[in-house]
């Protein structure tokens, strides 16, 4: 299943090609690396010329960022009643993933379906917040947003309050998502609707080794463990190269479904490419939900 997140005013995949994209946030285009892009740019293009800032990789590693013209520090897109801050960050991300747009607007529909029904929803690899402030806005009664980088939850409440959401229950939470978990567990802690967004490698705040091939298993199972009898979704999103939504599919269909009868979906997310017709893959997911 494909899906595309193509519902944005405030961004766009201008083009693509060569190992990069140009992208519009805002009023700023950036002009960033992108292993999946690699069929021919269009040369003749001229906006490719016109970025404003542009990604330049080290071949030690990591990378900066050469502004050709002059733009603020942060900057605000909003996405539907949503609104994040956006700013380049000395690992070539902006703060915001808008494929993720797609998955978010799953989750609200899902939310809003059922009014009067108390959802909690945990965010774990949260990052930012955009999932976060989606459900929240949607109607969740709590979300419980866990990530393990301080600054990034830092953010997330920033976009909290630029999404007028001060006065919704969110708790942040810096921990590792696992112990997190098991610790919920303990507590008897249960949730309508999980969402995870696993890097392929990271640390905890305590130096904790994450890396996905060897993990992921153990925190499905136990985020299983934790799904509230009657829950309504259980969203995994993954940009680990290599792991095929097949896989992913195989995975919940083993570790999801016996305990938790359900409709499975899995798919790659896209968004389209402004200038030629084109979709830039981003990631695959999958998704469960109740049978209605």
């Amino acid at each position: 299943m494909l899906r595309k997140a193509d519902q944005w005013k405030d961004y766009a995949c201008i083009d693509a090609g060569d190992g990069e994209k140009l992208e519009r946030w805002g009023d700023v285009i950036l002009r960033r690396p992108d292993p999946q892009a690699i069929w021919p740019k269009d040369e003749r293009f001229a906006l490719w010329r016109q970025a404003d800032a542009v990604y330049h990789r080290s071949k030690s590693g990591g990378g900066n960022w050469e502004y050709r013209k002059k733009i603020p520090e942060f900057w605000t897109v909003s996405y539907q009643d949503l609104t994040f801050k956006v700013s380049p960050t000395g690992f070539k991300h902006t703060g915001l993933f808008p494929e993720q747009a797609a998955n978010w607007d799953w989750m609200r529909s899902l939310i809003q379906s059922c009014p009067d029904e108390e959802i909690r929803v945990l965010n774990l690899f949260a990052y930012t917040g955009g999932a976060t402030m989606a459900c929240a806005a949607a109607g969740a009664a709590e979300v419980v947003h866990v990530d393990a980088a301080k600054g990034m939850v830092a953010w997330a409440r920033e976009n909290r309050d630029l999404c007028h959401l001060e006065d919704h229950k969110i708790r942040f939470i810096v921990d590792d998502v696992l112990k997190f978990v098991e610790r919920e567990k303990r507590r008897g802690r249960t949730y309508h609707g999980i969402l995870m967004d696993p890097p392929s490698y990271g640390r905890g705040p305590g130096g904790e080794m994450w890396k996905f091939e060897k993990e992921i298993t153990g925190l499905i199972n136990a985020c299983t463990e934790i799904l509230d009898e009657h829950a309504l979704f259980f969203l995994i999103n993954s940009y680990t190269t290599g792991f095929s939504h097949i896989v992913l599919e195989d995975m919940m269909k083993v570790l999801i479904l016996p305990e938790h009868p359900g409709t499975l979906e899995t798919g790659e997310i896209a968004i389209p490419i402004e200038h030629r017709d084109l979709l830039l893959p981003c990631g695959i997911f999958g998704r469960w939900q109740r049978n209605a």
